[in-house]
Parts: structure tokens; sequence; C-alpha cells
């Protein structure tokens, strides 16, 4: 076995690297985005056994959705690529090429057993510069065909490794062929085609036969004249070897996948789905497309399903003659190689051997796949057509009359292939040139027109988007999955009913249930997505959420694993307040996917609703548990922490927080609930710094803005709170909190009584009952000693809250006071401060019950409030006579209040959604 030299690994690599640089140019695209931007196996959090029991995507292979494609190793290498770069493209693309060169090397390696060094070479330099490998190469779900031709190729020099001198068996590459056949299958399923690559291998090249010479064997065999040579029986031992290992590694596979074939429609391979003779006749003019791509890779195109090639119904189809030739063709071809001895028919029999038995899972024959035509699955196939091509290009050279002209064909063929190879990458570069340059060469591919709208729809071109998308339509009509584009495009653009009308005609053409025949292996499992839809949309109406809950109920009913389904219904259950039901759907979800960490969360937040604070921690705690950086349940959860009062809660609440600003350092809300934490341990200058980030983020934050006001009026600082409260006020000029602490600021701290009073008559235009600003309000007058103002409001004050019995107690002091000084001699108010100091705590007291308000109690905390409100007009009044309280008494209840307060603004800003 010829070794490769460093010159020709130089120059494969140099050639790759010529026609694949601007691969590292592009980015995710088409299946990539499933099978790297949204698969959860990728992420470090994720645990490696996951890999082996999910499909390419990420789906469990025990879902009925998972398309059953088991490429753990594949997915391993994705995930090294992440743990390294994250969701950085280039070095995706760039381990792809490394791959590739690895498979021209070694499949160089190869060529040289069947071809000589030139030829071999040549054959090398065409498999590294066709075109029809951008596919495998340029998209990196390719990486399965390149690690699992890497493995494949391995297994195969391995095996020629297995015959020792005087044809003796040597059984160490054997079981290292075996290993690297699993592991070639663990890449992608097609690496176990290379057993039987080794079986041919074995009988026509090792042992020499022919198959005239092997049916002479048997018949003299049969008709009991010879026995069998002992030769035979070693070649039969490997066979039988090969072929039981074979054999073991099929049945793991479909315990793997569970004996369940993946569910396709007839829109991805229209004629698996198709009667006889059509089905038979199409599959079979599929093989000469496929060669004709290798031998002319002018007009690719990434996706090849649905109308893209017409069925062929007849056998009168001009078609037809295109199949009969390539039977006659490859017929003629394996006659030669298999009835004459020679070098040259060994070469051409194991040439085919690459370009059939590879092809042999994609060819339709033992069961259906998911697409047309895919020119990734060629990337094996081609390597036999480079074989077949480098021979006979040496037997041209050969001869001296076409010596010259076979080297110029030579040069132009791989000149012309490295261009379009180099200019096809290209149009991997995005999902929008991609599919534009797909409907270059095929228009009748309603697919590619709904790719296009894809790509149109995550830029927000909706209208554009929406014109690919009815030309989907209109180029395959009962497409649901374009109706359902359609309907979804008309949703972003706010087409409520032109929305609907989409979704009821994909809808309509679902299949009809067929008594005796189970509905659900009949239908894409994203095609019952119309049904979720549809009632995602409709339920938006008070009105018809019933109807909406039908739908999810009839989802559910046509396919009884539909998670989805159990975990729409749940969300709209809880929009009817009807939690128990709902917990009964995330439940019945659980028992689907247990792995599901939103499903924890949404259980979660059932538990909210049934006021089950306890639970709802418990399953906010095993969502985190399943995904570490589960962002809601990290900022829920935490808030819920929060809200306990629970003190030793706070310090895990702060680190979810924290990682949730990590995740989320845009969101504002994070920062904010950090500063809320921070005021609950008095860490005032925490509290103040993560406010103003807060606020930065969102310059109108309601919440943070009234809060930071509220620390620095607390802390002393009230000359500080007042340019935020004129913050707070122009964006929000009813904020009546806002309002009161402001006239509070301006009485006690500028001695601006008329700012005050405005603060305080503003909150009376808003709110003319508010009993709070109405009280404030006669404070403000008894300020400005005009008792008989003071007398008349807190009257009004009264009849607003009859039941205050401070209020009148207050009223009492006023006449009193009015009595005892005159008509005429009205005493001013003590020169102490003792009644704007007592004004400032009952303001700020106010404020502390105010935040407690609930819609549904509100009478019942306004009793509160004022019950505790003792203005300064008793203080002025009886100050002789009530001793004041001690600094220290007065101290523990500011503390009391300043915790209360900053408890409820939290409270009012989760009740206001803010």
């Amino acid at each position: 076995m010829a070794d490769v030299s460093l010159k020709e690994a130089a120059l494969i690599v140099g050639v790759v690297a010529a026609c694949y640089w601007n691969s590292l140019f592009c980015g995710f695209v088409f299946d990539d985005v499933s099978a790297i931007l949204d698969n959860k196996d990728l992420h470090p959090s994720t645990p490696l056994k996951n890999l082996f029991q999910n499909d390419f995507w990420g789906t469990p292979m025990s879902e009925e959705r998972s398309h059953k494609s088991y490429r753990p190793l594949t997915v391993l290498t994705f995930r090294l690529n992440y743990l390294f770069s994250e969701l950085n493209a280039v070095s995706y693309h760039f381990l792809n090429l490394v791959f590739h060169v690895v498979v021209c090397i070694v499949f160089l390696k190869v060529c040289k057993l069947f071809l000589d060094n030139r030829s071999s070479i040549v054959a090398s330099l065409l498999f590294a510069v066709h075109p029809i490998h951008t596919e495998a190469v340029t998209g990196v779900v390719g990486r399965a065909e390149l690690l699992s031709s890497i493995f494949f190729l391995a297994a195969f020099l391995s095996y020629t490794k297995s015959k020792g001198p005087d044809n003796t068996i040597v059984w160490t590459p054997i079981a290292v062929t075996v290993f690297l056949v699993a592991v070639a299958t663990l890449c992608k399923e097609q690496g176990i085609t290379v057993v039987g690559i080794c079986c041919v291998y074995e009988v026509f090249i090792a042992q020499g036969y022919t198959l005239p010479a092997l049916l002479d064997t048997a018949v003299q065999i049969l008709r009991g004249k010879g026995s069998i040579p002992f030769s035979m029986l070693q070649t039969l031992l490997k066979l039988i070897v090969l072929m039981f290992s074979t054999l073991l590694l099929v049945v793991v596979r479909v315990q793997v996948i569970q004996s369940q074939l993946p569910v396709f429609t007839r829109f991805d391979n229209p004629a698996a789905v198709s009667p006889s003779p059509a089905r038979q006749l199409t599959f079979n003019y599929l093989l000469p497309v496929n060669a004709w791509l290798l031998l002319n890779p002018s007009e690719l195109c990434c996706d090849w399903t649905m109308g893209t090639i017409p069925l062929v119904e007849s056998l009168l189809d001009v078609r037809n003659i295109a199949t009969l030739t390539f039977f006659c063709c490859l017929g003629s071809l394996m006659v030669f190689s298999l009835r004459y001895p020679g070098d040259s028919s060994k070469t051409v029999l194991m040439a085919l051997c690459f370009i059939v038995l590879p092809f042999i899972p994609a060819s339709n024959l033992f069961f259906p796949v998911g697409f047309v035509v895919a020119e990734r699955v060629l990337y094996v196939p081609s390597m036999g057509f480079c074989i077949l091509v480098a021979h006979g290009w040496k037997k041209l050279s050969n001869k001296s009359v076409l010596r010259k002209i076979s080297w110029v064909c030579l040069a132009a063929v791989l000149f012309t292939h490295a261009l379009k190879t180099l200019h096809r990458n290209w149009d991997w570069e995005s999902e929008y040139t991609l599919f534009m340059s797909a409907l270059k060469v095929n228009k009748n591919n309603a697919k590619l027109w709904n790719n296009v709208g894809h790509a149109l729809e995550n830029e927000k071109n909706f209208e554009r988007a929406l014109q690919f998308f009815i030309q989907a339509t209109q180029v395959q009509p009962d497409d649901i999955g374009a109706h359902m584009n359609v309907g979804r495009t008309y949703k972003n653009l706010n087409k409520t009913k032109e929305a609907e009308e989409s979704y009821m005609i994909a809808k309509s053409l679902m299949p009809q249930i067929i008594p005796g025949k189970k509905y659900a292996a009949r239908v894409a499992p994203n095609h019952l997505n119309v049904y979720i839809n549809l009632a995602n949309l409709i339920r938006a109406n008070e009105s018809r959420l019933e109807e909406a809950d039908q739908l999810y109920r009839q989802a559910i009913s046509m396919r009884p694993d539909f998670k989805q389904a159990y975990i729409s219904r749940g969300e709209l259950l809880l929009k009817m307040n009807k939690p128990l039901k709902a917990k009964e759907a995330y439940l019945r979800a659980l028992e689907l996917d247990r792995t599901n960490a939103d499903l924890w969360y949404n259980l979660a937040i059932v538990y909210i609703e049934l006021k089950d604070p306890t639970e709802a921690l418990k399953n906010f705690n095993r969502a985190l548990e399943l995904n570490p950086m589960h962002k809601l349940a990290l900022f829920n959860s935490a808030l819920l922490m929060q809200e306990s009062g629970d003190a030793r809660l706070r310090p895990e609440a702060k680190q979810r927080l924290l990682h949730y600003v990590k995740e989320e350092p845009q969101d504002s809300n994070g920062y904010f609930n950090l500063g809320m934490l921070a005021m609950d341990d008095k860490k005032d200058m925490e509290a103040e710094a993560w406010m103003k980030k807060a606020i930065k983020l969102q310059p109108n934050f309601r919440s943070a803005l009234f809060n930071l006001a509220l620390l620095y009026s607390q802390t002393g600082k009230e000359l500080m709170a007042l340019p935020v409260l004129e913050d707070l006020l122009r964006y929000y000029p009813d904020h009546t909190k806002g309002l009161i602490l402001k006239g509070d600021i301006l009485m006690n701290q500028k001695k601006d009584i008329v700012g005050a009073k405005m603060c305080f008559e503003k909150i009376l235009e808003l709110d003319p009952n508010n009993v709070q600003g109405k009280h404030n309000l006669c404070v403000v007058y008894f300020e400005e000693k005009d008792l008989i103002k003071a007398e008349k409001c807190l009257v009004e004050t009264l009849a607003l809250a009859p039941h205050e019995e401070y209020i009148q107690r207050h009223l009492n002091i006023v006449r009193s006071k009015i009595a005892a000084l005159g008509a005429v001699e009205q005493s001013s108010l003590p020169s102490d401060g003792t009644a704007a100091t007592e004004a400032k705590k009952n303001s700020f007291q106010n404020l502390k019950e105010a935040k407690r308000e609930k819609t549904a109690t509100q009478s019942t905390v306004d009793n509160k409030k004022h019950s505790k409100n003792k203005k300064s007009i008793e203080k002025s009044s009886v100050d002789k006579e009530t001793p004041k309280k001690s600094t220290e008494e007065i101290k523990d209840i500011e503390k009391k209040r300043v915790a209360a307060l900053k408890r409820l603004e939290e409270i009012e800003r989760i009740l206001n959604g803010e």
C-alpha cells in the first residue's frame, strides 16, 4: 500500500484551500439553523447523555416528530465548536474545511490501491474540487458526510490489511474495521455500507475471483464433484464475521429508533406516496438524475423536494429513455468488471462499489427518505465516480494520439470545477442568497419560495415575505405549510382577518380521519401547528376563548403526544382563570417530557396563580436544574424569593438576578430588582447604583424612578430626590404617589407651600375622592394658617371617609382652636417645627400604606393608612399633653416603615405589570 507523500498532501491542502476559503465567510443557513442554532444538545449545560438519546436535530428519538437521524458523534463535534467559539460560524466552517482535506488525503491513499500514482492524484484532485461537494463542505450540517467518510475510508483501508501471508486471516484489522464501521455509522447512517465494499473487495480483489469462476465452483460443489477450497472457507469465515457484525449494528440502530420510521409527507418525497407504476418509474428516474449531477454539476440546488422533479407516471414518458440509458451503461460496466479478470476490471468494480453501495440508503429502495434528491448524499458515491473518471483518463492519456487532448481536457475540468465550487460557496453566505440561487434553477418547488419568505421574515421584511409565501401557495395549492406561513405573516402585519382565513384554508387541507387507521402516521407533526396557530390567533378575542380551547383539544385528540398543544392549552386555561385545568395540562405534558425546563417553569406560574408560592418555587428550581440559565425561571424565582420576605433567601435571589442580568444585560427589570434587594438589605449606595443602571437603560422606568426618589428621601437626600421626581412626573403626570412625595419634600424641605399645594391639588384633579391627597391638602391649609379653610377641607374629607376616627379628631382640634382664638385672632403654628416634622413623618406613613393598594381591598387599606395618620394638627394642639416618643422608638418605627415601603412598591410594580 503506497503512502501519501508530503508534497501530495500539500498539493491537496492548497487546492482545497483555494476552492473553499470563501466558505469561512458563510453563516448558518438552511438545516444549520435546526442542527446548530436551535439545538440545545450543543450547550455545555445539556448532559452529554442527551447526545445519545436525541436525533441529529436535538429531538428525542422516542418522539414521532424525530427524523430518526442518529448521529451523536457529529453532534459532539458541533458541541466542541460551541465550547470554543459558541455560535461563531467561522470555526464551524473551518473545521468542515479541515475534515474535507482529511477525506481527500485518505481518499488518495485508497485510490493508490487500484490506480497508479498519477491517476490517484487526478482522482483525488477531482474529488477535492467537485462542485457537488459544496453542500457537504460549506453547509455545516454536511459535516455528517465528512466525518462518516473519514471513518468509512479508514475502515476500508484497515480491512485491506486483513489478508496475511499464504492467504491467512489477520484478525486485528478486521476488529479495527468493525470498530471503525460502528464509529462511521454514529457519524452518519451510510457508514455501515462500507461493509458491502469490504465484502466485494475480499471476494473479487483480495481472492481474485471472477463471477464465472465463482459460478463454476458453486456448480461443481452442488454436483458433488468437488469440495469447498480452504481459501474459500477462510473467505467465508471473514465474510460471516463482517456480516454478523453488520447485523448487530443494524439491530442496535433499529432499537435506537424504537422500530419506527420517520414520518414524511408527500411534499417531502411525492413519489414515496404515489401509486404504482409512478412510484417505481420515478425512483428509477432519480438514479440518472443523480448521475447527471456528478457528470454536469452546472445547475445545483439546495432543495430538490416537492415539485422539483415531476412524477414519471407513464411508461410513455420520454424521461424513461434516460433511465434505460443509465441502466444499460451501469449494466455494461458491471458485466465488464465481474466477468473479466485483470486490473482494469478490478478498478471499475471497486469504483462501481463506491458509487452504488453508499447510495443505497438514499435510493428509496428499502425505505422512504425525506427528500427527492440531496447533493450532500453524493459525497461518498462521487469517490467511485472520480476513480472511474481517473481510470478512463489514464486509458486515454496512454494513447499517444490522445495524450495532449486528455491533459487539456483534464486541466479544463479541474479548473472549471474549481471555479464553480468557489462561486457556489457564495450561495451559502446567507439563507436569502442560498434560496434565491435555488429559485434560479427551480421555480416549481414551493418549499424554496417558502424559504425565501422565511429569510425575509427573519429580517422583519414581512411585506416582501408575504409575496413569496403567496407564490408558494400558487405553485403548490395544497401545501399546508405555505398557507400557514401566509397566515403567520398576515398576523405579523396585524391583518387578523386575512390571517384567520389562511389558517382555515390550511386546516381544511389536513387529511381527514380514516376509521381504523392511525391518523398521526399520515401527517407531518409540524402541520398540526395549524391548530395551535389558529387557536393562538383567535384567543386574542376574549369572546372566542372556548373556540380556541376546542382547537387545542382537537390537536390533542389527533395526536395525544402533541406536547405543544398541552403547553398552549395550559396558557389559555390560565387566561380563562382555570388554573386547576391548566395544571392538569402541564402535568400531562410533563409525562411526555420531564426534561423540558419550560414546562416546569409554566407549572410554577400555575402554582403562583393557585397562591402556592412554595410549590411554585420548587418548580422554578426544577426548571433551573434542567437549564441553569433559564432566564425567566431565574428572574421570577428571584422575585418570588424577594416577595417571601425571608431574609435567608435574599442571597440566592441576588445570585439569580445577577445571572439574569448577565444573560439579559439590556433588561432594566433585572437591575431594578437588584436595587430592591439592596434596599431590603439596607445597602443604600448599592441600591442607588442598581436603580440608576435601570433608569439608564429605560429612562421612563416608572418604578425605578419612584423608588430612587424614595431612597433619596429616606436617606436624608430629599433635594436629590426632586429632579428624579420631576423626571417621573414628566413621563407619568398622574403618578399619585410621586405627587405626594414631591409635595412632602416641597413642604418640609424647600418650605414651598405653594408648590406642595399644587401637587396635592393635582392629585384631587386626577381623583377627587383620594382621601390621602385631600387630607394632605388640609395639612397645607393648616400650614397656611387658614383654619376656616382647613375646617371645611376636613369636613369634606370626613364625608369621603366617615369611619376614619382620626379625621374626626383632627376636625375637632381645628374647631377647638378656632373657638379658642375667636374669629378675629388666629394663632400661628408652633415655631419649633413640630408640625412640619410630624407632617413629613405622616406623609411618609401615607405613602407606605398606599403601597398596599389592591383594587379588591382598597377600602381596607385606606382604613389602615389613615388610622396611623396622626397629623401635625393634632400634634400642635396637644403637644403639651402627649409625651414625645423616644428616639429609639422613632428609629424602630422608621426601620419597619422603610422595609415595608420598598416591599410595597415592588408589589405595585408587579401588579401594574411594569
